[in-house]
């Protein structure tokens, strides 16, 4: 990617929207390590299939930013809205409980420690309470013999035995954050929704069993925080595009995600120095500064991917987000409150940048016909490496189609809403006739090739 492309797209600013949300049940939220948007997204980024494949998919996120320095404080912020402590800055060496763990009329825990007390809510909380499903898919937790096989963390006032990977077992607590509440904690939730990663394919093979919301961390090595790994393999960006290139076609595949889904990729913070932000953030009241070892107010720009059959593939959404703004994207979604920093005014959820193939109004006939553009979103004539010219199609609702040349009827299909259809037309020359139908209307567009 040139250079002079990313600068304008760093630059770019932000767009409000408060269009209606698409109709998403099952959101996918899968999150890697210490990288900065340049070196990740950049020329001859070391993951190909994170920095060009994804992106042709979906939608590049060039201006997501992390909220804090170091990780955990953003894995936090990710679930809560939390901002960070001095102990989760520095990524709970000591699992101790937040002290005084008083809460402010913001959502704000006060104090310092690493687990939240119970009046501390979470999404998972929230989707529970809703009467939704979340797990959190955690590689390499369940690796050790008599560690606790879901939920692993220290036992309350130890030092975390995870801060180091070794060849057999290279399961961070620190990238867990559902360990870290209370809330969850205390009443089994953890224990029964906080599993191992190796537990995601049988969950995705039906979408009564896949969870409204997942939650993937891969291990240190396959994250892109350990370039050199503790079982030999390469780490690093190499071995983050190596685990997204296993399991995001797995996601995609599945019935859940086909009916409507939502996968993020988000890293939980740039690495080197950047604290830089991007949404009007506040220095959280637990900290001197967000950055902890920098001064800002950020954990610097990382940049993110989204995928969903409601993004248009190839889609560059340039509007200014962080992990508080992903959090209120899945509250929005799910039709859930706002926690912690999620509710703080300006902030921007996903919406129709990121959502460029759903369109909220249902069209309505008149004397039959439906007003062009309200159903047929694209009709074009490409051929690519194909021997005849093709059409290439897109509804915005569900709707049926049908295609003729002359009088020479070509298809008839049903497609589903940003669905690429493509027919291959049987001359080289003529005028094509498309003629898609839904809510007792149709819209016709005729088109010379």
């Amino acid at each position: 990617m040139l250079p002079a492309l990313l600068a304008l797209v760093a630059l770019a600013p932000a767009s409000a929207s408060a269009a209606p949300l698409p109709p998403i049940k099952h959101v996918f939220v899968i999150v890697l390590e210490n990288k900065g948007f340049d070196e990740t997204f950049g020329y001859q980024s070391a993951a190909p299939y994170l920095s060009l494949t994804l992106p042709s998919m979906g939608a590049l996120v060039p201006n997501y930013y992390g909220v804090t320095h170091e990780s955990l404080g953003n894995y936090i912020a990710l679930v809560s809205g939390q901002g960070s402590n001095l102990a989760t800055q520095s990524d709970c060496q000591l699992y101790i409980n937040m002290v005084p763990g008083t809460v402010r009329a913001d959502g704000q825990g006060i104090g310092n420690g690493c687990v939240y007390p119970s009046r501390v809510e979470t999404l998972a909380d929230q989707l529970s309470a809703a009467g939704l499903t979340w797990k959190g898919y955690m590689e390499d937790m369940g690796n050790t013999p008599g560690q606790p096989q879901t939920c692993r963390h220290p036992a309350l006032g130890t030092l975390d035995p995870t801060q180091r990977a070794r060849p057999t077992d290279q399961y961070a607590a620190r990238h867990n954050p559902f360990v870290y509440f209370h809330s969850l904690l205390d009443s089994g939730a953890c224990a029964r929704n906080d599993v191992p990663l190796d537990r995601l394919p049988a969950d995705l093979a039906s979408a009564a069993r896949t969870p409204n919301y997942s939650f993937i961390t891969p291990n240190l090595c396959n994250d892109g925080h350990d370039a050199a790994c503790a079982n030999g393999q390469t780490g690093g960006l190499v071995g983050a595009n190596r685990f997204l290139s296993a399991w995001v076609p797995r996601i995609l595949a599945s019935p859940a995600y086909r009916a409507g889904g939502l996968l993020a990729v988000v890293f939980d913070e740039s690495d080197g120095t950047d604290s830089s932000a991007c949404c009007g953030e506040t220095q959280f009241p637990n900290v001197v500064t967000n950055g902890f070892l920098f001064p800002g107010l950020g954990g610097g720009r990382t940049g993110a991917v989204l995928l969903s059959p409601y993004i248009d593939p190839g889609t560059v959404d340039t509007t200014a987000y962080n992990h508080f703004s992903m959090l209120r994207s899945t509250e929005d979604l799910f039709g859930v409150g706002h926690l912690g920093y999620a509710a703080q005014r300006g902030l921007q959820p996903l919406g129709r940048q990121a959502f460029t193939c759903f369109e909220s109004q249902r069209p309505r006939p008149h004397r039959g016909r439906l007003a062009a553009g309200s159903l047929i979103k694209l009709a074009v004539i490409g051929q690519g490496t194909a021997s005849r010219p093709q059409v290439e199609l897109k509804l915005w609702q569900t709707g049926r189609v049908a295609i003729t040349v002359g009088r020479r009827h070509v298809s008839s299909r049903s497609a589903a809403p940003c669905q690429l259809q493509r027919v291959r037309l049987p001359v080289r020359h003529g005028t094509v006739v498309i003629t898609a139908r839904a809510f007792g209307g149709l819209e016709r567009r005729t088109i010379s090739f």
